[in-house]
């Protein structure tokens, strides 16, 4: 390992973080292929109905097939060396057998969707990944280590102890989760708790790597090894969260393998038995491709993905982008919709709630505009929601001379000859009557409390808290009419304060003080209980949660790119509201998802059953599987329509 490098006293070491690289749409070579399988099958399509030369069509398809089928096709020729037989091959088979007997566009039809779907998969897989590489590139590549013998070091990350002292410097990031053991000031947390103001930190206070630090000097003890921080848990929570669901594919794996050898014997059966009882081979041929084209599932294909599509094309018009088919089809499963506090029910931006007068001198507006005119310099976020408050009563705030910053406790300066101070309760001794009740009473219905003093005087308390966005109870009310489940409330702020916004809100299931693996501990418990959990929230704190319930939906306005990749859906526009109006269309498509499917089994059945026990000409085969297709195709394609998005709305309201 490199020597360390010395230096000198002051001198903060300089942090470079590489950007966080995002896969392109077009970077995956399955992305690419599929686009090129469209684009020929559209030029095909075109030129057929143009009337050009069979031949210049023809060409196009068989390119489009080269293009989309390739992949698949050695896929399921390598699963055949393995001695598995997938319906990714046997749909190869399947467009090739209709190329044969000049059923060409169906085959390149279904050679474009299952190409498309593997890009799809591909792509969403690729930008997780790159998700959660960002996340670890929150915690800086160095920290400044102090040794025995006071010097200063910069080290890497990787390389810091259990037991090490660190500064932490103003405004750099915390380098490892750690305990102060000098020093004060505040911290922003809320990548890790979900908190919507910064944390005043003192000596014996836990703080967490990747944490942003505030306007004081931390003096911290390591307590865990880079590999081991909360951030770093976050990362393999998603991580462990996303193997798990891909095992839930393994039914459908099942489902696949007995389908393909069932239809691949009975292909093989229709060819032969006719041959042993004397049939011509173009006959038993003709009859074989037959029952190929018609047993061939992409009625059922159409039967599920018109209706999906639909329903996400529709969503992501009103402001929800569902990333696919599957994540729409989930979230009409849902029962139960779980909400994070900060920056999903609240705006995430602290706002004045109440003045309390401590002397009779003082009014509540003399109060706000001497803690405005002190604030106003300060970057905290508590001062700007002072002096907006102060601003939205039209109070002129008088000049300030002599002004200071107490980390971690508050500030002060001269106002018209009098010495006004702003700051936490903490940093006033205790045994003040009325302070020390005012306080309380604020802090015990979850408000965030500052003391106004004057000349060491305290003279009022101000009552800041983060306010809950304005469709937040009619969101909550739809969600719960639409699941019939009560909603959740999972923060990582306190009892008191997730409590308050609880009870404005009409939730009765509330669990607080969680971090994030405290977040996925309870979805767990809830899906324990036979729920199909809808999470929504924001912050990365949350990104565990989100990959861990049923489905996973963000706010976009706010919410962190790793947030934004592992969740299912993103909310676009913040509107909670369209929440459980997505919830309810997913529902309604899955209705139409099952209508279609009995469309097209019928359909399926009646010709297959019509091959094999009678004459089934090829032009009328041909006729019954392309009419069930389009017939599921625009029975789904309905849920494009307005009309849909507003019924869905209008079912979650009274």
């Amino acid at each position: 390992m490199a020597a360390p490098i010395l230096v000198p006293h002051r001198t903060a070491p300089a942090v470079v973080r590489a950007p966080v690289r995002r896969t392109r749409l077009f970077a995956l070579p399955e992305m690419r292929w599929a686009a090129a399988s469209l684009v020929l099958f559209l030029l095909g399509l075109v030129a057929q109905l143009a009337g050009a030369p069979s031949w210049s069509w023809w060409g196009l398809y068989l390119a489009c097939y080269a293009a989309g089928g390739w992949e698949p096709g050695l896929a399921g020729l390598r699963a055949l060396r393995e001695k598995t037989l997938d319906v990714d091959l046997l749909m190869v088979v399947a467009a090739i057998g209709a190329a044969g007997i000049g059923q060409i566009t169906d085959g390149a039809l279904l050679i474009v969707i299952f190409a498309t779907s593997g890009a799809l998969e591909a792509l969403a897989t690729a930008r997780t990944e790159d998700s959660v590489r960002g996340l670890l590139d929150l915690a800086p590549e160095t920290a400044t280590r102090v040794d025995s013998d006071g010097f200063e070091v910069a080290v890497a990350v990787a390389d810091l102890e259990v037991g090490d002292l660190l500064l932490v410097r103003p405004g750099e990031r915390i380098a490892a989760d750690a305990t102060v053991i000098g020093g004060g000031s505040e911290v922003d947390q809320a990548t890790i708790t979900g908190e919507p103001l910064p944390v005043d930190k003192t000596a014996g206070d836990e703080v967490f790597a990747g944490t942003l630090n505030g306007t004081g000097t931390l003096r911290i003890r390591v307590d865990r090894r880079a590999r081991d921080s909360v951030v770093a848990r976050i990362a393999a929570l998603v991580e462990q969260a996303a193997g798990t669901k891909a095992r839930t594919q393994l039914f459908i794996e099942k489902v696949e393998q007995r389908y393909s050898l069932g239809m691949v014997a009975v292909t093989i059966a229709v060819f032969v038995i006719p041959l042993l009882a004397g049939d011509s081979v173009q006959r038993a041929l003709l009859r074989a491709m037959t029952f190929m084209i018609v047993a061939s599932p992409c009625a059922v294909v159409l039967a599920t993905m018109p209706p999906l599509l639909a329903a996400v094309a529709n969503a992501g018009r009103h402001g929800v982008l569902a990333k696919s088919a599957v994540v729409m089809e989930h979230l009409g499963s849902v029962d139960r919709v779980v909400f994070d506090k900060t920056g999903t029910l609240t705006r995430g931006t602290p706002e004045l709630a109440e003045i309390h007068s401590l002397e009779p001198a003082f009014t509540e507006d003399e109060i706000l505009r001497l803690a405005a005119a002190v604030e106003h310099p300060s970057e905290h976020p508590l001062a700007a929601a002072v002096v907006r408050a102060a601003r939205a009563r039209g109070l002129e705030l008088p000049a300030v001379d002599e002004f200071t910053a107490h980390p971690g406790r508050g500030v002060s300066a001269l106002v018209t000859g009098q010495r006004v101070g702003v700051g936490s309760p903490a940093s006033l001794s205790a045994g003040r009557g009325d302070l020390d009740a005012t306080v309380a009473n604020m802090q015990a219905r979850g408000y965030t409390a500052v003391v106004v003093t004057c000349d060491a005087r305290p003279t009022g308390v101000l009552a800041l808290s983060d306010q809950p966005r304005p469709e937040a109870e009619t969101a909550v009310t739809a969600a719960a009419r639409v699941t019939g489940g009560p909603p959740v409330l999972l923060t990582g702020d306190n009892s008191a304060t997730a409590g308050r916004l609880a009870r404005q809100l009409g939730i009765t299931d509330i669990r607080a003080d969680l971090l994030p693996e405290g977040k996925v501990e309870a979805i767990r418990a809830l899906q324990a209980e036979g729920a199909k959990i809808a999470m929504v929230g924001d912050g990365i704190n949350d990104a565990p949660a989100l990959a861990t319930a049923d489905s996973g939906i963000a706010m976009g306005g706010a919410g962190s790119d790793l947030t934004l990749q592992t969740a299912d859906a993103v909310v676009v526009r913040d509107d909670l509201t369209t929440v459980p109006a997505v919830i309810a269309l997913s529902r309604r498509a899955r209705r139409v998802v099952v209508a279609n499917l009995i469309i097209a089994a019928t359909f399926i059945g009646i010709l297959v059953l019509w091959d094999l026990f009678g004459t089934l000409p090829l032009p009328l085969g041909v006729a019954g599987h392309e009419g069930s297709t389009v017939i599921v195709g625009l029975n789904g394609l309905r849920l494009l329509r307005d009309a849909a998005w507003k019924r869905a709305v209008r079912t979650g309201r009274p």
